[in-house]
């Protein structure tokens, strides 16, 4: 069942995110554990929901019995930081500044976390009108629990309307906006973004509304520079497409993903990397 190169799946128990539904599919395809005293010499390692909160600890780890992470540290930063991969997206995703002082453009913006946001409190923790509100949205970042306190630097979006079905809490758009899995440059699956909203649809929307020459061309801006993670991309009021974020892949959940397909690709994909990489006797 498993490539010759042992690949296995490192999972917190008990992570909200990591249910027993989503463990079990991954267990289909890949050996599965939540000791990090697993972890074997030439191990290739998945760090699914585990790489936070010790991401250079688990890299020491992995060094010291010369295994591998699927993302290593590196790469894991690229896709933690928007500066990275936002510059590399250029034109595909919005302006974006790394300080209040340095807006350039009138509001609205969206302002979030170097990695994570707080687009549930949309009103109040994301959404600024103007310069004005902008300021009061960062102090508010900047004393959240999950951002504030000097663990990510503030960043202020361009605001761009997005395709909207319908406003949820806190005045939160839920758009048409799709997640997209990629491994080694290969897209293993896509899906509707907003799963906590899409029982309130009239139906799903589908990700094969997005054109795939915009996709690859999101892929190829991403290149080498990490080789699993989630592309997550929207479509604006005005018809057209940007990419909303990038996120490693070992830390994004599924949205309407299904998880067999993502765990069966991504294997499958691995094993055809793993087998087009001879490893160096």
């Amino acid at each position: 069942m498993f490539p010759s190169r042992n690949v296995a799946i490192l999972y917190r128990p008990g992570h909200y995110d990591m249910d027993d539904s989503e463990l079990g599919s991954a267990k289909v395809f890949f050996d599965c554990f939540h000791q990090r005293t697993a972890i074997r010499t030439g191990d290739l390692i998945i760090p699914r929901y585990s790489y936070l909160p010790f991401p250079e600890s688990l890299q020491a780890d992995c060094d010291y019995v010369s295994a591998e992470l699927i993302n290593p540290i590196k790469q894991h930063r690229y896709a933690a930081d928007i500066r990275l991969w936002g510059e590399d997206m250029g034109e595909l995703t919005p302006k974006t500044w790394y300080r209040i002082e340095d807006i350039d453009q009138d509001g609205p913006y969206v302002l979030k976390g170097k990695t994570n946001s707080r687009k549930f409190d949309w009103k109040t923790h994301m959404f600024a009108k103007d310069r004005a509100a902008a300021s009061e949205v960062a102090w508010r970042l900047q004393t959240d629990g999950l951002i504030g306190g000097g663990s990510q630097d503030v960043y202020i979006r361009k605001y761009v309307p997005l395709k909207t079905f319908m406003v949820g809490i806190n005045d939160l758009p839920v758009t048409n906006e799709f997640r997209f899995f990629v491994a080694y440059g290969e897209v293993l699956c896509g899906a509707y973004y907003w799963a906590n909203y899409s029982a309130d649809l009239p139906s799903i929307p589908q990700a094969s509304e997005v054109p795939r020459d915009f996709l690859n061309l999101a892929i190829k801006r991403v290149g080498a520079n990490i080789s699993f993670y989630a592309i997550d991309v929207a479509q604006t009021a005005e018809g057209g497409w940007i990419v909303i974020e990038v996120n490693d892949g070992c830390m994004s959940g599924l949205s309407e993903n299904n998880a067999d397909m993502l765990y069966g690709r991504l294997r499958d994909t691995i094993n055809q990397k793993l087998l087009a990489t001879p490893e160096t006797p």
